[in-house]
């Protein structure tokens, strides 16, 4: 563990209840949970079920863990690029730095609602258009949103006080403070106990792994 993480640690009991009261009080679960609860009632409205219908959830749920490994690898960590005149650094990648610079501020666990302006627009336009059937599309946007919803929730529970008694639970959020305390080149999962990472080369054994200068200063460059 490193000095951070230590300094970082545990400083108060807190219980799930308060964890789930402070969770509900940011805006971007309720913006998450309304996709879901809309398209499951536009989806029983629709009917036409079919066997896709049960694909597309075992599909999303497998390939979640590689997609959120892209999106932290690609989206989140971009490092900040100029091209001419034209600086390109999104807001998701200023407000991740912002994050790993203090990840207990609790505002800044959580997606910018500023997000959802374009996210939730692209993601109908793909339930519409890239499917062959509304009800198909419909059940891709129930799906799309648990999923969402899980994700914030676990990304916002790890970075709680909080000490998680399940071994899965205790292994993500183990994993997750080790991206922040320790190297931010590795262990990029949020939602799984390293799946992707695992797979994809970014889980090594962290005693042999030195801690990074920049996993609070994300891109700085290196002193010395």
């Amino acid at each position: 563990m490193s000095a951070d993480e230590a300094r970082a640690g545990r400083r108060s009991q807190v219980t799930l209840a308060q964890v789930l009261r402070d969770f509900a009080h940011a805006p971007s679960p309720w913006i998450i949970l309304a996709l879901p609860v809309c398209a499951a009632i536009a989806r029983l409205l629709v009917g036409d079920w079919q066997i896709t219908d049960a694909l597309i959830p075992l599909v999303a749920v497998a390939a979640f863990p590689f997609v959120e490994w892209v999106i932290h690898v690609c989206v989140l960590h971009w490092r900040p690029r100029t091209l001419g005149r034209w600086r390109i650094d999104s807001l998701l990648a200023r407000k991740h730095r912002e994050h790993h610079a203090d990840p207990r501020l609790a505002e800044l666990v959580f997606i910018p609602w500023q997000t959802f302006l374009w996210l939730l627009p692209a993601l109908l336009l793909i339930a519409f258009v890239a499917f062959g059937r509304i009800g198909l599309g419909l059940t891709f946007l129930i799906t799309v949103g648990a999923l969402g919803l899980v994700y914030e929730w676990t990304h916002f529970l790890v970075h709680t006080d909080y000490q998680p008694r399940g071994a899965v639970l205790r292994s993500v959020r183990r994993n997750h403070r080790l991206h922040h305390f320790k190297n931010e080149h590795y262990w990029f999962a949020v939602t799984t106990a390293g799946t992707a990472d695992r797979l994809l080369g970014t889980y090594p054994d962290p005693a042999r792994v030195p801690n990074s200068p920049t996993a609070k200063a994300l891109h700085r460059p290196r002193s010395g």
